[in-house]
């Protein structure tokens, strides 16, 4: 949790320091990511502790060099890795994709199921009644397969979760009958 916190802190500084460069943050981050991501060995250098910082920064600079990373990123990056936070970029990461969703007016959200997929109507009717409560917002929706469901959906936007799972019903159930 204190991670997710101190994540936010840096996402928020990030964004506003790209936002005075006229810096698009959120597309140098997902292309970092990506490179960072196809590699374990690249993965390895940056978030072991089994390499000098200096190791971790001339890597970091050889990536920057090739990915075309704007100068404000790459110093943001670079603090991380000085100050022993580079373990928190992809939560960094993911915060300032939010933030970029937010900025753009909409908000991203995940819906979970116990089916492979999700029916394009019942999909619909979900966003249709969130939509209720989360108004001015255009949304996006990805399916995600829990295999730990049995029926139903939960729904997670941000930091907000709508569970309408038979699980959660039945744990409502058992609480109210065996608190009475």
């Amino acid at each position: 949790m204190k991670e997710q916190i101190t994540a936010k802190v840096y996402a928020k500084s990030f964004a506003q320091i790209a936002k005075d460069n006229n810096v698009d943050i959120a597309q140098e981050l997902t292309n970092l990511t990506e490179v960072i991501n196809s590699s374990n060995d690249l993965e390895n250098v940056l978030f072991l502790d089994v390499f000098t910082n200096e190791e971790k920064l001339a890597v970091l600079n050889d990536i920057a060099e090739k990915i075309k990373l704007s100068k404000p990123v790459l110093e943001g990056v670079k603090f991380l890795i000085e100050e022993k936070r580079i373990g928190i970029l992809p939560l960094i990461f993911k915060e300032v994709i939010v933030l970029d969703d937010e900025n753009k007016g909409f908000l991203r959200g995940t819906i979970e199921g116990a089916d492979d997929s999700i029916d394009e109507n019942q999909k619909n009717k979900l966003v249709a009644e969130i939509k209720k409560y989360m108004t001015g917002k255009d949304m996006v929706f990805d399916y995600a397969k829990n295999e730990s469901l049995t029926a139903g959906y939960r729904v997670k936007i941000n930091d907000v979760q709508l569970d309408a799972t038979v699980d959660n019903q039945f744990s409502k159930f058992k609480h109210s009958v065996l608190s009475e």
